[in-house]
């Protein structure tokens, strides 16, 4: 106990908090040299906060000038030698077997003033703005927003009228004030003056003025300016962990696509096995799962069109990005084995320039996956009625196809009211992969956070509307009213991973057009037609699949 203690009285530990604790003595000099402060004439007070958690320092100076650094290590010094008292009486007392974090009222010298105990520790002496500004990111310079505002600013081109924070942490600026001419035709400007004065140090936004209540004069938002550093308004780089993960996922996505072509082989499955996945009342020990493996070979066609449809997704995304200089970071597919894949998160790697280019990157990929999609769906029908490819047809149970209004009346007009009205239905392979999609891509075309959906939204009207359509979104998916079954699961894959809205463009103030808002709208809409499943009256009515009730 003795060794213990004698080891944690000489830790850097103590000797911080004995430091930190430490009460200078006053310096031996006539009551006529010494200040109210309690330092000598001649001496200064020092408030700059040191890494010892000193609060502020003596630092006497000689009175022939250049003293500072002597007085500093005389400072230091003289606190050095009570605290080694201290450690010394600490040991002391670690020997006696007397020691103890806290002294005694009893024990205290009359007329002079107890100590604190030497093993507490107390966080009065941290500043909380400072720790968050050396862990916070970096702010921009002073000195160049004192530039920018004399050289910039002025009555041809932005007339300033106040700043405020900008930034998620208001580690910028945000110059608010009274356009003086064409926004597109300043903002060049001043992003060209800009780099001629500082460089590639800092990024300019135009955005819109926040708590603006009126319209500029010239049309469209009041606009303000932000300014925020380069490396803290850019995304960082794809580090090694993130390959790594992306890899597993799609390794995942892969094995969850195979179950998928599995499942949908359930007519030909093992009995035990089908019961055993698909009864919740089943009791027993779980069925040997190797005999799936003859199924393999037989699930991958279905597998290989999802996939297809999903890479395809991405394709679209980078084709779109790269004539734009927009650089995307490596996807990362969340597999799901209901759909075989949620699709996956692509992240921009560089900032945007105006909301035309992240409205058109955005829908690229949705685009692409629903065309290759609904090509698939439509031969697969096709297929299905003809013939002459029987061999190849897997027999699905009809009520698969009252999971979507839309997809379910094509079925219906292409393979007939007795295919659909009977327990099971004949359908070729890419009629699912088709119909997964299809569904897919829907899901990650809903107005919300950061889908794809979400981020054309925010290029079309701006980050202002995801609000209102977010919690639209939201409150249908927790109903149950958008993807029956599969709405609670993708509604809490949204929360956790896609939920923060995108980052503003550079220029986040320009119209996109009248014909990008009206390509989203019917997105939107078609997105719902999908998403609807078919209720038991409607479906009877429409002959979509055998309902059980009637």
């Amino acid at each position: 106990m003795a060794a213990a203690a004698a080891a944690l009285a000489s830790s850097p530990l103590v000797h911080l908090t004995a430091a930190a604790r430490l009460r200078l003595p006053r310096p031996r000099a006539s009551p006529a040299a010494s200040s109210r402060w309690g330092c000598p004439r001649g001496a200064y007070l020092d408030w700059r906060p040191l890494r010892r958690c000193d609060r502020m320092r003596c630092f006497s100076v000689d009175e022939g000038g250049g003293g500072g650094e002597d007085g500093e290590k005389r400072g230091e010094e003289e606190a050095a030698a009570p605290v080694e008292a201290k450690v010394g009486a600490a040991e002391e007392r670690s020997r006696s077997g007397s020691f103890s974090s806290s002294s005694s009222p009893s024990s205290a010298t009359p007329g002079v003033s107890s100590e604190p105990p030497l093993l507490s520790f107390s966080v009065d002496n941290i500043d909380t703005v400072k720790l968050l500004e050396l862990l916070g990111p970096e702010k921009v310079d002073q000195a160049d927003v004192k530039a920018i505002k004399e050289k910039f600013f002025g009555y041809t081109t932005f007339w300033l009228t106040r700043e405020e924070p900008f930034g998620d942490l208001g580690e910028g600026v945000l110059f608010v004030g009274n356009l003086r001419g064409d926004r597109e035709e300043i903002f060049g400007k001043l992003q060209r003056q800009l780099r001629e004065l500082t460089g590639d140090k800092y990024n300019l936004f135009m955005v819109e003025e926040p708590n603006s209540e009126e319209d500029d004069p010239r049309g469209g938002p009041r606009v303000s300016f932000g300014l925020l550093r380069r490396e803290v308004s850019e995304p960082g780089p794809t580090t090694l962990w993130q390959y790594v993960i992306s890899l597993l996922l799609f390794l995942l996505t892969v094995f969850s696509c195979i179950e998928l072509g599995i499942a949908s082989k359930i007519s030909s499955l093992p009995p035990d096995i089908v019961s055993y996945f698909t009864d919740p009342n089943a009791t027993g020990p779980p069925p040997d799962m190797q005999l799936l493996l003859p199924f393999v070979e037989s699930a991958l066609p279905v597998a290989y069109g999802v996939l297809a449809i999903q890479l395809f997704h991405e394709v679209g995304h980078f084709l779109a990005a790269y004539p734009k200089n927009v650089k995307l970071g490596i996807p990362f597919f969340i597999p799901n084995f209901t759909l075989g894949t949620f699709g996956s998160i692509t992240q921009f790697k560089s900032i945007l320039p105006d909301r035309k280019t992240m409205f058109d990157v955005s829908m690229a990929g949705p685009l692409a996956g629903a065309a290759l999609s609904f090509s698939m769906f439509s031969v697969g029908l096709w297929l299905s009625s003809n013939p002459a490819g029987a061999t190849d047809l897997v027999q699905v149970p009809s009520n698969l196809f009252q999971g979507s209004l839309l997809l379910g009346l094509i079925s219906r007009a292409i393979l007939g009211y007795s295919a659909l009205h009977a327990a099971t239905v004949s359908i070729h392979p890419l009629v699912i992969a088709g119909w997964c999609g299809l569904t897919t891509t829907a899901f990650n075309m809903l107005p919300v956070g950061c889908l794809d959906g979400g981020r054309g939204l925010q290029g079309a009207f701006g980050k202002d509307a995801l609000f209102g359509f977010g919690l639209t979104t939201y409150s249908l998916l927790g109903l149950g009213v958008l993807g029956g079954p599969l709405s609670l699961p993708w509604g809490l894959y949204v929360l956790l991973c896609q939920r923060t809205p995108e980052k503003p463009c550079l220029d986040d103030v320009s119209d996109v057009g009248t014909w990008r808002r009206g390509a989203l709208i019917a997105s939107v809409f078609l997105v719902v037609l999908i998403l609807i499943p078919l209720w038991d009256e409607l479906a009877e009515d429409l002959g979509v699949g055998l309902v059980s009730s009637f």
